[in-house]
């Protein structure tokens, strides 16, 4: 018996490429897929792979009246397809997906990818996040943690018990990434003898952009043939790119703007971080390691049960331009220990993060909750 599950997302960027990694690896004897995707969403791309694509109107901030209307969409959805599973993907769709599912008795999943309520943002907001998901316990038979880290923070917090909790790490598609074009400097006109520091990710508060600009300005005193790469888009841009004006790197930097791919970059990257305040697993980490890029990354959240500090990547302290500063240029003076964290972190990937460990214990937790 084929399987029919409909997957509901808003949020767009780590949840998009999760998601096409998914549902393009999916075992179509087994599940047939269909997709609810907000406006965020380029859907062609994910035709091939379901036998259903509808794009509604979810709007990422709090609107009575836009919700309500989600809502009745994705009602109207789910009793024409008649799923045999509904799973959701981010808070905002989990939260829509569960009051449409109210009272019609069909199986609900729920992947947070990433709690709302870990985000640094004022008490109250924080409080109100967990009021949310707890709220919403009852009307879900599963949820799907990311990391260990992120199942630890929801029994912590007492949003549910830990029986309710399946933890799938994080998985990518090697297949797409290694079909990825390759960006080379002379595309992006960056002299071949630079020494690049990149990072991929959007420019939001989450990411730290600000800091990736204060550790650029730190590492250019040291090493004067530098230059700095961010790959992405966000609100922050424009702050972001009046920081680097300030502070005179303007010919040592480049901001992309939203790519279609982003890994196709890493091929110009000496070295490579991730700053983030908060991250409930950073699957960018995953793409530098099995792209032999070196990793600089901070110990929040999940990210020290992705990185082994010193052995495939080096941690650091959130919000320290300074510490982030110091491991770059450590790795930069010490090719030894460059080679032996990408040695190290291509092994570690290979062994942990493949998508298609994701896609067997997903399908496996989808028959799992049928056979009750």
């Amino acid at each position: 018996m084929t399987i029919r599950v409909l997957h509901v997302a808003e949020a767009a960027g780590g949840v998009e490429r999760y998601l096409y990694a998914l549902l393009r690896n999916s075992d179509a004897q087994t599940v047939e897929n269909y997709f609810i995707a907000s406006r965020h969403y380029e859907v062609e791309k994910f035709q091939k792979y379901v036998s259903g694509i509808y794009q509604i109107h979810m709007s990422h901030a709090a609107s009575i009246k836009e919700d309500k209307n989600s809502i009745k969409e994705i009602n109207k959805i789910v009793k024409q397809i008649k799923p045999d599973i509904v799973y959701a993907h981010s808070t905002k769709a989990g939260a829509l997906c569960r009051i449409a599912l109210i009272g019609m008795h069909i199986p609900v999943i729920y992947n947070p990818h990433g709690w709302a309520f870990n985000i640094i943002q004022s008490k109250k907001k924080e409080l109100a996040y967990k009021l949310i998901e707890k709220v919403q316990i009852p009307f879900t038979n599963k949820i799907i943690c990311i990391s260990e880290a992120e199942k630890e923070s929801a029994v912590r917090n007492h949003i549910c018990s830990a029986d309710k909790i399946q933890v799938i790490t994080n998985g990518v598609d090697f297949e797409l990434l290694d079909q990825a074009q390759k960006i080379t400097r002379k595309d992006l006109g960056i002299p071949e003898d630079a020494f690049v520091v990149g990072q991929v990710g959007r420019l939001t508060e989450q990411k730290s952009p600000d800091v990736f600009v204060e550790m650029a300005e730190k590492i250019k005193e040291v090493i004067p043939n530098s230059f700095f790469v961010m790959v992405g888009d966000g609100s922050l841009e424009s702050k972001v790119r009046s920081l680097i004006k300030a502070k005179e790197l303007e010919d040592s930097f480049l901001i992309t703007g939203w790519v279609n791919n982003p890994t196709s970059y890493l091929n110009c990257f000496d070295v490579a971080t991730l700053l983030s305040r908060w991250e409930g697993f950073g699957l960018a980490l995953v793409e530098y390691m099995y792209g032999g890029v070196p990793l600089v990354s901070t110990k929040v959240d999940a990210i020290p049960y992705v990185v082994d500090d010193g052995v495939d990547g080096l941690l650091v302290e959130p919000n320290s331009p300074e510490e982030a500063a110091k491991a770059v240029i450590r790795i930069h003076n010490d090719p030894t220990l460059a080679s032996k964290l990408v040695n190290n972190a291509l092994v570690a990937v290979k062994d942990r993060y493949d998508v298609h460990r994701v896609v067997r214990q997903t399908q496996q937790l989808y028959q799992e909750i049928l056979a009750k």
